[in-house]
């Protein structure tokens, strides 16, 4: 009896095949799933690209030599002296830019070319640094001269001398002449005695509101500062009557070193209840801030001519100032002499000679009309004679 075969079946022997050697194409063929290698240009291709960008190399090379030319040019020309022959001035105006300022150079014939100074002022980080004012340009500047000149600040100072005693509207008067000085005066004149007695410096442009407003804020700061140390027994019930007994002080006498004896008399006259009979109240109260005329006298019918300034008419104190006084009479009335001296008049010399009674005010009086009696007299005999009265023979009379 035959043996049946097993039901299981049985694993098979793997079957080796046989390595049949690749020809060269096919060993060529990449493997299935490998990507593909880079494909590469052809040398066509890259001519192409290695001549557009030697063009590129070649472009930024001569933009580097042109702009280094360019530069070397500007530079020799910002250095280089100037076109103007003779020194003159310039003005840079407030709010002006560098082009503005450029310009107006060329213009002038100070500079060659605006666009130079332009490049040349900024490549120096200087734009900014331009300062408002009045320059002195010396002959043939260079542009880098120029340009220093106008950053350093250093502008052109002009004066304007206002004197103590002066009269508001004849310092409006001043300031209104003054040619440097620009814009209009203020519509309204400030109070009398608000304005400060002093030389200004400024520079050309400056405006003449400006001056008028340097001239209030620096009298108010004077003011306060003086007042505030005064005598306190002063009978003066305020700085307005503070202010106006150191303007009639300041239009009295020239000579400072007599001002606190001056003051010293009207204080004594204000604590005696004495009218001051003051000259000068006379012809405020007649002319105002225009003043007197030069030829006009003093009248003995203009003594007696009511107005709110006469103080031989009014008790006390004018209303208001009738100048502009200066430290020396502000501190002469806060800190007066300590006397008792109710009069002074006239010495014929200048100055005055004080008193403390009517008695000898009058014999100091008839001394002065005597004294003035003989410089007439002396005056009269020299226009006779057709000299000066102290020429020596030969000399021209003056």
């Amino acid at each position: 009896m035959q043996n049946k075969a097993s039901a299981e079946p049985t694993e098979a022997a793997p079957v080796q095949k046989p390595i049949v050697p690749k020809s060269a194409s096919e060993a060529l063929r990449p493997e299935p799933g490998t990507p593909p290698p880079p494909r590469r240009r052809s040398r066509h291709a890259r001519s192409q690209i290695v001549v557009f960008a030697n063009f590129l190399l070649s472009l930024l090379v001569l933009a580097v030599v042109g702009a280094s030319a360019l530069f070397y040019f500007g530079k020799l020309q910002f250095d280089a002296a100037g076109p103007s022959p003779a020194a003159s001035t310039f003005l840079v105006k407030r709010g002006s830019g560098i082009v503005e300022i450029a310009d107006s150079l060329e213009r002038r014939g100070l500079i060659s070319d605006a666009r130079i100074f332009r490049y040349g002022v900024r490549a120096y980080g200087h734009e900014k640094d331009m300062k408002a004012g009045e320059y002195e340009i010396a002959a043939h500047s260079s542009m880098r001269d120029i340009m220093e000149t106008l950053r350093s600040g250093k502008s052109i100072m002009h004066s304007l001398t206002i004197p103590e005693g002066l009269t508001v509207q004849q310092i409006f008067d001043r300031i209104s002449a003054n040619d440097v000085l620009v814009g209009d005066m203020p519509a309204e004149l400030p109070p009398e005695g608000s304005l400060f007695a002093d030389t200004l410096r400024f520079t050309r442009g400056t405006t003449r509101q400006e001056i008028v407003n340097k001239l209030q804020a620096e009298q108010k700061k004077l003011v306060d500062e003086i007042w505030a140390k005064r005598n306190a027994d002063l009978p003066l019930k305020n700085v307005n009557e503070f202010v106006t007994l150191a303007s009639i002080v300041e239009k009295e006498t020239g000579i400072a070193s007599e001002r606190p004896h001056v003051a010293s008399v009207f204080i004594n006259r204000l604590r005696k209840g004495m009218r001051l009979q003051s000259d000068p109240t006379i012809i405020y109260g007649l002319f105002g801030g225009r003043g007197k005329p030069a030829d006009r006298p003093i009248y003995r019918s203009d003594i007696d001519k009511p107005t709110p300034y006469n103080t031989y008419i009014i008790n006390g104190l004018p209303p208001t100032p009738v100048a502009n006084p200066g430290r020396a009479a502000l501190e002469a009335v806060a800190n007066p002499l300590e006397t008792d001296d109710l009069y002074f008049v006239a010495d014929g010399t200048g100055g005055h000679v004080f008193s403390a009674t009517l008695k000898e005010h009058n014999e100091n009086v008839r001394r002065w009309r005597s004294v003035e009696q003989q410089k007439k007299e002396e005056a009269t005999k020299a226009a006779q004679d057709g000299t000066d009265g102290g020429a020596k023979p030969g000399q021209p009379s003056q």
